[in-house]
């Protein structure tokens, strides 16, 4: 099975979650829907509901509840984009300019704000505590993250530590939160649920290190923002602090004064990515994120085989092989 073929395993799903998002977009408030249907269909991969609703389908759930509680990771996830492009500065997302640089950094954030609220209010309709202390856990870890990504923002110094600290809380428990929901619906087992957890976990840092490559690699008109991205905003991301660590004592010396600019020149940025490539800072990242990717399928053993199972295994080995 390969990822296409796993994603129309659930194509009517994925729409009930389309249309689950639409419905709970209404505001009397007319900038809300304005500003939240524009972020929300201008695409995304829809990773998260897709792996809640195979979690749950893995753990034998059938019913009512996985579409709304997909659509609430995925009003989460938004929310934190529409904060993100905010602190980021940032003007394009998936490809069309950003929310904020079409109605301004305050409707961004408090839109953002809506959506957080909102999904916290589904959360409470369904009713069940343990998924709401697992959606609380995660977005206190994730607001940790991007603080943590905000003080090491520009510092050159940013050790592989601090690096996994950002990328785990910041998106990686987000992720891992889709998938426990998932075996929570399906009354997994404490051990399966926690298996869970740990592939998505391990799965969402894989994704993030394929981000943070394809940033230095990648096609802008493919990636949906500008190439270079992160750099230019002072993120210092794997592929730059492996560079950073093997490097000569020249190119590290230079490397640095770009990094601690806040008036990068467009040369520099080429001469940053070039050096990054040169001295095999992708094929490190992609390696690592392999890696995390085996880990997380190994959490996957538990499980007897389905297809469920087989799409999981398929969504996992296509995260280090995407392009978007």
């Amino acid at each position: 099975m390969n990822f296409e073929q796993a994603i129309n395993l659930i194509e009517e799903e994925l729409k009930a979650v389309e249309a689950e998002m639409a419905k709970n977009l209404f505001s009397e408030i007319v900038m809300i829907p304005t500003v939240s249907h524009y972020l929300i269909s201008g695409g995304g991969k829809r990773f998260r509901p897709v792996l809640l609703l195979f979690c749950a389908h893995l753990c034998g759930y059938q019913g009512p509840r996985s579409v709304p509680l997909a659509s609430t990771v995925e009003f989460i996830h938004t929310a934190t984009l529409l904060h993100d492009d905010v602190v980021d500065r940032a003007f394009v997302r998936r490809g069309m300019a950003s929310a904020n640089s079409v109605w301004g950094d305050g409707a961004s954030v408090l839109v953002g704000d809506f959506l957080f609220t909102k999904s916290f209010s589904m959360i409470v309709q369904d009713g069940n505590l343990h998924i709401l202390e697992v959606i609380s856990g995660a977005t206190t870890r994730m607001a940790e993250g991007e603080v943590m990504q905000l003080v090491k923002m520009g510092n050159p110094k940013m050790t592989e530590e601090d690096y996994y600290y950002v990328v785990i809380n910041k998106t990686a428990v987000l992720i891992s939160a889709a998938c426990q929901i998932g075996g929570v619906l399906g009354r997994a087992s404490q051990e399966e649920e926690k298996a869970l957890a740990d592939f998505g976990l391990n799965l969402g840092i894989a994704f993030q290190l394929m981000d943070d490559t394809l940033d230095y690699v990648s096609e802008e008109e493919t990636l949906g923002k500008a190439i270079g991205k992160d750099l230019n905003e002072g993120k210092i991301t794997l592929p730059l602090i492996y560079t950073l660590q093997t490097c000569g004592r020249a190119d590290q010396d230079r490397l640095a004064q770009i990094i601690k600019d806040p008036n990068r020149r467009p040369e520099d940025l080429g001469y940053a990515m070039k050096v990054v490539q040169d001295r095999g800072g992708i094929e490190y990242t992609v390696q690592r994120a392999q890696e995390f990717v085996d880990k997380a399928k190994s959490s996957l053993s538990l499980f007897p085989s389905s297809k469920e199972k087989e799409a999981l295994l398929a969504i996992s080995d296509y995260t280090v092989r995407r392009k978007w």
